[in-house]
Protein backbone atom coordinates (compact mmCIF):
# COMPACT_ATOMS: atom_id res chain seq x y z
CA UNK A 1 0.00 0.00 0.00
CA UNK A 2 1.43 3.64 -1.21
CA UNK A 3 2.61 6.10 1.78
CA UNK A 4 -0.14 8.40 2.81
CA UNK A 5 1.12 12.19 2.65
CA UNK A 6 0.59 14.21 5.71
CA UNK A 7 -2.42 15.98 4.21
CA UNK A 8 -4.40 12.85 3.37
CA UNK A 9 -3.67 11.72 6.92
CA UNK A 10 -5.19 15.19 7.72
CA UNK A 11 -8.00 15.12 5.76
CA UNK A 12 -8.74 11.99 7.13
CA UNK A 13 -8.40 12.75 10.52
CA UNK A 14 -11.12 15.30 9.97
CA UNK A 15 -13.66 12.95 8.11
CA UNK A 16 -13.27 10.24 10.34
CA UNK A 17 -14.50 13.18 12.74
CA UNK A 18 -17.11 14.04 11.05
CA UNK A 19 -18.62 10.58 10.49
CA UNK A 20 -18.30 9.63 14.04
CA UNK A 21 -20.22 12.97 14.59
CA UNK A 22 -23.30 11.09 12.57
CA UNK A 23 -23.35 8.09 14.14
CA UNK A 24 -21.34 6.25 10.96
CA UNK A 25 -18.40 6.07 12.16
CA UNK A 26 -17.81 2.46 10.07
CA UNK A 27 -19.07 4.02 6.61
CA UNK A 28 -16.11 3.92 3.74
CA UNK A 29 -14.77 7.60 2.52
CA UNK A 30 -12.59 8.99 -0.12
CA UNK A 31 -10.07 11.77 -0.20
CA UNK A 32 -8.51 12.56 -3.61
CA UNK A 33 -5.19 14.62 -3.44
CA UNK A 34 -5.09 16.88 -6.55
CA UNK A 35 -1.21 17.62 -5.58
CA UNK A 36 -0.54 13.89 -5.72
CA UNK A 37 -2.82 13.20 -8.46
CA UNK A 38 -4.32 10.24 -6.21
CA UNK A 39 -7.68 8.58 -4.97
CA UNK A 40 -7.67 7.07 -1.52
CA UNK A 41 -10.58 4.78 -0.52
CA UNK A 42 -10.40 4.07 3.28
CA UNK A 43 -12.72 1.29 4.56
CA UNK A 44 -13.33 1.23 8.80
CA UNK A 45 -10.73 3.74 9.08
CA UNK A 46 -8.25 2.27 7.57
CA UNK A 47 -6.43 3.04 3.91
CA UNK A 48 -8.18 0.13 1.84
CA UNK A 49 -7.06 0.94 -1.75
CA UNK A 50 -5.57 3.60 -3.51
CA UNK A 51 -5.77 4.70 -7.21
CA UNK A 52 -3.94 7.47 -10.06
CA UNK A 53 -6.45 9.81 -11.15
CA UNK A 54 -6.71 13.10 -13.05
CA UNK A 55 -8.12 16.20 -12.05
CA UNK A 56 -8.94 19.13 -13.79
CA UNK A 57 -5.69 19.96 -16.44
CA UNK A 58 -7.26 24.35 -15.45
CA UNK A 59 -6.38 23.79 -12.06
CA UNK A 60 -8.39 23.80 -9.10
CA UNK A 61 -11.54 26.33 -8.29
CA UNK A 62 -15.26 25.96 -7.43
CA UNK A 63 -16.89 28.84 -9.81
CA UNK A 64 -19.38 27.50 -12.27
CA UNK A 65 -17.69 27.20 -16.06
CA UNK A 66 -14.41 27.36 -14.50
CA UNK A 67 -13.78 23.99 -15.97
CA UNK A 68 -11.64 23.85 -12.62
CA UNK A 69 -11.79 20.78 -9.45
CA UNK A 70 -13.42 21.44 -6.94
CA UNK A 71 -11.96 21.57 -3.17
CA UNK A 72 -13.82 20.49 0.00
CA UNK A 73 -16.09 17.70 1.03
CA UNK A 74 -18.39 16.29 -0.71
CA UNK A 75 -20.67 13.12 -0.65
CA UNK A 76 -21.55 10.79 -3.79
CA UNK A 77 -25.05 11.58 -4.42
CA UNK A 78 -25.74 9.49 -7.10
CA UNK A 79 -24.15 6.68 -9.03
CA UNK A 80 -24.82 5.38 -12.81
CA UNK A 81 -23.74 2.53 -15.08
CA UNK A 82 -23.89 -0.46 -12.79
CA UNK A 83 -23.50 -3.74 -15.12
CA UNK A 84 -22.65 -1.27 -17.99
CA UNK A 85 -19.64 -3.39 -19.73
CA UNK A 86 -16.10 -1.49 -19.65
CA UNK A 87 -15.90 1.41 -21.88
CA UNK A 88 -19.08 2.56 -22.60
CA UNK A 89 -19.87 5.78 -23.31
CA UNK A 90 -22.27 7.99 -21.36
CA UNK A 91 -24.10 11.47 -22.16
CA UNK A 92 -26.27 12.77 -19.95
CA UNK A 93 -25.20 10.06 -17.34
CA UNK A 94 -27.18 7.87 -19.61
CA UNK A 95 -25.25 4.67 -21.86
CA UNK A 96 -25.03 5.38 -25.53
CA UNK A 97 -24.66 2.03 -26.57
CA UNK A 98 -21.17 2.72 -27.45
CA UNK A 99 -17.67 1.66 -26.50
CA UNK A 100 -14.66 3.81 -26.19
CA UNK A 101 -11.23 2.98 -27.76
CA UNK A 102 -9.15 2.77 -24.46
CA UNK A 103 -6.03 4.84 -25.17
CA UNK A 104 -3.45 3.57 -23.02
CA UNK A 105 -0.64 5.99 -24.51
CA UNK A 106 0.00 9.39 -23.38
CA UNK A 107 -2.36 11.14 -25.81
CA UNK A 108 -5.20 12.57 -26.30
CA UNK A 109 -8.10 11.47 -27.36
CA UNK A 110 -10.62 13.16 -29.90
CA UNK A 111 -13.71 14.26 -26.86
CA UNK A 112 -14.01 13.94 -23.24
CA UNK A 113 -15.73 10.93 -22.97
CA UNK A 114 -17.31 9.69 -19.85
CA UNK A 115 -16.93 6.06 -19.58
CA UNK A 116 -17.79 2.89 -17.68
CA UNK A 117 -18.98 4.37 -14.33
CA UNK A 118 -19.95 7.56 -12.77
CA UNK A 119 -20.41 8.84 -9.19
CA UNK A 120 -21.78 12.16 -9.35
CA UNK A 121 -20.51 14.60 -6.64
CA UNK A 122 -22.40 17.14 -4.32
CA UNK A 123 -20.93 19.88 -2.55
CA UNK A 124 -21.36 19.46 1.68
CA UNK A 125 -19.46 23.18 2.49
CA UNK A 126 -22.54 26.01 1.32
CA UNK A 127 -20.75 28.88 -0.45
CA UNK A 128 -17.16 26.97 -1.20
CA UNK A 129 -18.68 23.94 -3.42
CA UNK A 130 -22.54 24.34 -2.64
CA UNK A 131 -24.87 27.01 -3.23
CA UNK A 132 -25.53 29.75 -6.25
CA UNK A 133 -22.13 30.34 -8.74
CA UNK A 134 -19.89 27.09 -6.80
CA UNK A 135 -22.30 24.21 -6.79
CA UNK A 136 -20.60 20.68 -7.61
CA UNK A 137 -23.80 19.00 -8.24
CA UNK A 138 -24.82 21.80 -10.87
CA UNK A 139 -21.35 21.89 -12.54
CA UNK A 140 -21.95 18.10 -13.32
CA UNK A 141 -19.12 17.01 -10.88
CA UNK A 142 -18.31 13.47 -11.22
CA UNK A 143 -15.74 11.07 -10.62
CA UNK A 144 -15.98 8.63 -13.70
CA UNK A 145 -13.74 6.52 -16.13
CA UNK A 146 -12.09 7.91 -19.41
CA UNK A 147 -10.88 6.42 -22.54
CA UNK A 148 -7.75 8.62 -22.12
CA UNK A 149 -5.99 5.75 -19.69
CA UNK A 150 -2.59 6.75 -20.16
CA UNK A 151 -2.92 10.19 -19.31
CA UNK A 152 -4.10 9.32 -15.70
CA UNK A 153 -1.96 10.68 -13.25
CA UNK A 154 -1.47 14.31 -14.73
CA UNK A 155 -4.46 16.66 -15.26
CA UNK A 156 -6.09 16.92 -17.95
CA UNK A 157 -10.26 16.87 -17.02
CA UNK A 158 -12.29 19.07 -17.76
CA UNK A 159 -13.08 19.49 -13.56
CA UNK A 160 -13.92 16.21 -12.70
CA UNK A 161 -11.90 13.20 -11.57
CA UNK A 162 -10.88 10.89 -13.80
CA UNK A 163 -10.16 7.19 -13.02
CA UNK A 164 -8.80 4.13 -15.11
CA UNK A 165 -11.96 2.36 -16.34
CA UNK A 166 -11.40 -1.35 -14.17
CA UNK A 167 -10.26 0.96 -11.33
CA UNK A 168 -13.59 3.40 -11.12
CA UNK A 169 -15.63 -0.01 -11.54
CA UNK A 170 -13.93 -1.49 -8.41
CA UNK A 171 -14.48 1.53 -6.93
CA UNK A 172 -18.14 1.87 -7.98
CA UNK A 173 -18.56 -1.54 -6.48
CA UNK A 174 -17.02 -0.63 -2.89
CA UNK A 175 -18.95 2.33 -2.06
CA UNK A 176 -22.65 3.47 -1.71
CA UNK A 177 -24.52 6.36 -2.63
CA UNK A 178 -24.09 8.75 0.36
CA UNK A 179 -20.33 8.01 1.01
CA UNK A 180 -18.05 11.04 1.85
CA UNK A 181 -15.39 12.35 -1.09
CA UNK A 182 -13.21 14.88 0.41
CA UNK A 183 -10.54 16.65 -2.03
CA UNK A 184 -7.99 18.53 -0.73
CA UNK A 185 -5.22 20.69 -2.64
Amino acid sequence: MDKVPAAVQAARLHVTKILAASQAADAPFIIVSVHEQRLYLFELGRLSATYPVSSSAYGIGNTNGSNRTPLGLHKIAEKFGDHEPIGMIFKARRPTGDLAKILTQPVKGEGDDVTSRIMWLQGLEPGVNEGPGVDSHKRYIYIHGTPEEGLIGTPESHGCIRMKNKQVIALFNQVPVGTLVDIID
